[in-house]
């Protein structure tokens, strides 16, 4: 069977099982802020599991696409080193939420594997939780009884907490598990050594395949477990290992999921594949790589210097420095997998096919950028060589390895590997501990402390009414305390908000809870596993109870405004510069909003104004919204609503319509466009290859932005006392301006020439040298240096000490004749820096040239009379 074979077989199965199948979900996590990327199937369920969500069927099942590349889910380093580790990989899954438990999760995965795809029976091998004394759990019996229907018990391995026990996090949903594996050796080999031997004992031939998840437990903030209400099924299994196994190879790289991509690496480098260790571990680095890079690119996230942009572009520059280091790559070559990835994977993902244009032009100017990195790192690298060697040292400070790492993104194993070549090696330990502090930072930065939810009454799901209402009464369903840097907040959840709630690029509402004796801020709304949680600095006195919950209405206005500014804007860009214009992020705020675009060039002013014009003219329409909740997701996308790429949407959507504009949409929106009032754009700029970022005001503020503008105007008209044509005066102005300056320039060159003169006349032979010190005059501030050179190009051997005030900072500089200089008799630095005392400054340079500047101007004349005396000593 193929790979498309098997990912149907598996839909197919568990839909003959009254599974539901479902689409992938975003390989980018949005709206979750303890998860940057989907690293499991069981992600895009979490709050069904939280129990904040309903179900949308009992069961369903799907193929998801995952990330792991951080956290303790982190298989980064293996990845092309041995044969079944993956950055992004498939991660096919069933669910049952509160429906069938483990027999059912058992009998269907072991039909499957041996009835459906005939996996050999006598290769498998199933574990189950051994149990945990800590945890005050025992051992999975029960999971362990339904395998001996299957399995003799020799091959019922016992697994540990770390192997066999699921856990979300720190806190929250966990159950023990039951992992199945495949022993992939010959017949000869399993005779040898047991596969019960080798199992999770990271053997490359004897590897988990599928792990079924039982989750009944929730793990509280103290560490302890009390039973779920409703238990759960997780199951996920590698889809790559699976196509491994039905395949018969002996690595995933080996499957038709990568062949097709190894063969495009191959021939674009002229490099053989299975010939040389270093150059194949390069080639499946780069296979694995480019599929991580395009699907977080489709899914809406480019690489970029912070957060999940941070980690995708390190595993693009990843990537690169394999190219560079091992296939000899000097030129962009990455982009030109797209095809091959496309072939492979296209049907089953399309959105690969869409977004190819976008894909193709982001890596490779990803790709260009890094390579000049490279270049530019590789020549203070080469710096770092000479001066250590200089030195006669053999070990590199790894205080300066972590600064090439950190801040020019030179990778480390690339350093090392050129020193190595320089019979040099960096510093490790040095290097480890700046590498430790710089974590410790962003942990420090980052660490959020949070306790248990406090409950105060049951309630199914917390009702949002925010699109019809700003007020209403609540009551407090349950609140928490979290920390962040020391500073204590409360997060609260009612049992229905008028608050809307950070989502979709707009920011959450704020306003306050009143019960009649106390009035309590919510500073901020935001959403956490389908949670609208409000954030508050302190809780109520009385916490139980009816409030009255109140949305500060004037900033969701401004929202609001913007909001719908956004749809208009995008509509309009579409129909100025053409349909590839796609949104690909947002920032609604109540002061201004931020789009950002899919387009390959500057905006002209002549786009610019255009695109206002239209959104303008819409706004005066005053278009009335037509809001369409909960409608299919089918009808939305027939009535031609935007559906952005990386978004995962459900089957029934909100559709947001102004005149010809219709968008799925959550966020919050005015009644008729003409409550924007007037829509202004403040700039325009390039963010990341292909993708263009436009700021605009609406409302009030572009009526403020207008005033000021306009005041401006009217007062640089009242400076030239003139109500004629203010361009032709200002441009009238630059023209004297010019002439003027030309005029000072050359008065300039004058005084200087005269001042030259008189300081070369007045020079004072020592020992063979002319000394040259004097403070001259003020105005000649900014030409002191090159006051001096010419003084140098007359002179043979000498030495000029010159001080000036620049505006009341004293200023020295000291210019000695290069073969003065070269002797070794007299150093530039030296002088300056003994004579800089008397100004009550520092300086340096270099033995023929340096400069100081100070804080005390009266010490100008002392200055240089030291220096006359330090030269003197050393020319004597």
């Amino acid at each position: 069977m193929n790979a498309s074979e098997i990912r149907k077989s598996f839909w197919a199965f568990f839909e003959s099982k009254q599974h539901r199948i479902v689409s992938s979900a975003p390989m980018v996590v949005k709206n979750d802020p303890t998860l940057m990327f989907t690293n499991a199937g069981m992600n895009q369920f979490k709050d069904i599991f939280l129990g904040n969500s309903k179900p949308i069927a009992p069961r369903v099942a799907n193929s998801q696409k995952c990330l792991r590349v951080s956290g303790k889910h982190n298989d980064l380093e293996e990845v092309g080193h041995d044969t079944y580790h993956h950055t992004m990989f498939e991660m096919l899954g069933n669910w049952s939420f509160g429906d069938y438990f483990k027999e059912n999760a058992i009998n269907w995965a072991w039909e499957y594997l041996t009835e459906v795809l005939n996996i050999d029976k006598r290769i498998l091998y199933a574990s189950v939780f051994e149990g945990d004394k800590d945890m005050g759990l025992d051992k999975d019996m029960e999971a362990f009884n339904y395998w001996k229907q299957f399995l003799p018990e020799e091959k019922i391995i016992n697994g540990n907490r770390k192997d066999n026990f699921w856990e979300m996090g720190e806190m929250g949903p966990c159950g023990p598990c039951s992992e199945i594996h495949v022993d992939l050796r010959s017949e000869e080999e399993r005779k040898k050594i047991p596969g019960a031997q080798l199992v999770n004992a990271d053997h490359p031939e004897v590897i988990e395949v599928w792990n079924l998840v039982f989750i009944q437990f929730n793990r509280k903030a103290d560490g302890s477990l009390e039973p779920l209400p409703s238990k759960h099924v997780d199951t996920g299994m590698g889809f790559e290992r699976l196509c491994r196994v039905l395949q018969q190879k002996q690595s995933n790289y080996d499957t038709d999921v990568f062949v097709p991509i190894i063969n495009e690496i191959a021939e674009i480098t002229q490099t053989p594949y299975g010939k040389n260790e270093e150059t194949d571990i390069a080639m499946r680095v780069i296979a694995d790589h480019i599929r991580t890079i395009a699907f977080s690119i489709t899914d809406g996230q480019l690489p970029s210097n912070n957060k999940a942009g941070y980690v995708i572009r390190r595993i693009l520059r990843r990537a690169i420095r394999y190219g560079y280091t091992f296939l000899e790559q000097r030129q962009s070559f990455m982009h030109k997998l797209l095809p091959a990835l496309i072939n492979s994977m296209g049907d089953a993902y399309p959105e690969l096919k869409d977004q190819q244009e976008l894909i193709t032009k982001v890596i490779k100017e990803e790709e260009e950028s890094f390579l000049r990195t490279l270049a530019t790192g590789i020549t203070m690298l080469d710096k770092i060589i000479q001066q250590t060697k200089g030195g006669n040292y053999k070990v590199v400070d790894g205080k300066v390895a972590f600064e090439l790492y950190d801040t020019y993104g030179f990778p480390l194993d690339l350093t090392e590997l050129i020193l190595k070549e320089n019979d040099l090696v960096i510093n490790r330990k040095e290097f480890e501990k700046e590498m430790e502090a710089q974590k410790n930072r962003a942990r420090i930065a980052t660490a959020i402390e949070t306790e248990d939810w406090v409950t105060l009454l049951q309630d199914d799901v917390e009702e949002f009414i925010g699109y019809d209402y700003l007020e209403t009464d609540i009551t407090i369903v349950k609140y928490r305390k979290v920390t962040l840097k020391n500073k204590s907040l409360y997060q609260l959840v009612f049992n229905i908000t008028p608050f809307y709630a950070e989502s979709g690029g707009q920011v959450g509402d704020t306003g306050y809870i009143d019960n009649g004796s106390e009035k309590v801020e919510i500073i901020d709304t935001k959403k956490e596993n389908n949670l609208i949680v409000h954030i508050t600095k302190k809780l109520p006195k009385e916490i139980k109870g009816e409030f009255k919950a109140i949305v500060n209405s004037t900033k969701r206005q401004d929202i609001a405004n913007n909001h719908t500014a956004t749809h208009l804007l995008h509509q309009a860009l579409r129909e100025v510069l053409g349909t590839h214009v796609e949104q690909k992020g947002s920032l609604v705020h109540s002061d201004y909003l931020r789009f950002d675009f899919s387009h390959f060039q500057k905006l002209t002013r002549e786009e610019i104004e255009k695109v206002e014009k239209l959104v303008n003219k819409r706004v005066r329409a005053n278009f009335a919204l037509e809001e369409m909740r909960e409608i299919p997701v089918a009808k939305a996308h027939d009535l031609g609503a935007m559906m952005l790429f990386g978004e995962k949407y459900g089957d029934l959507v909100r559709a947001i319509k102004f005149g010809d504009s219709i968008e799925l949409c959550g966020g919050t929106h005015v009644k008729h466009t003409g409550e924007i009032g007037f829509f202004k754009i403040i700039s325009e700029a390039s963010i990341a290859s292909g993708i263009r970022r436009i700021e605009a005001v609406t409302g009030v503020k572009a009526e403020e932005m207008i005033m000021t503008q306009h005041n401006l105007l009217l007062a640089i008209q009242d400076m030239f006392k003139s109500s004629g044509n203010l361009q032709k005066n200002i441009e009238s102005l630059m023209t004297d301006n010019n002439k003027l300056s030309k005029d000072l320039d050359s008065m300039k060159q004058n005084f200087i020439n005269i001042e030259k003169r008189n300081l070369i006349d007045g020079a004072k032979e020592l020992n063979g040298v002319k000394l040259i010190a004097a403070v001259i005059d003020s105005r000649l501030g900014d030409k002191m240096k090159d006051l001096a050179f010419q003084i140098k190009k007359e002179m043979g051997e000498f030495v000029a000490i010159l001080g000036t005030d620049v505006n009341g900072k004293p200023q020295l500089s000291v210019v000695i004749s290069d073969e003065l200089a070269q002797s070794g008799r007299i150093n530039a630095v030296e002088v300056i820096r003994d004579c800089a005392k008397e100004i009550q400054g520092g300086g340096g340079g270099q033995p023929f040239f340096a400069t100081a500047g100070g804080k005390n101007p009266n010490g100008l004349g002392s200055a240089i009379e030291r220096a006359k005396a330090f030269v003197s000593e050393k020319l004597s």
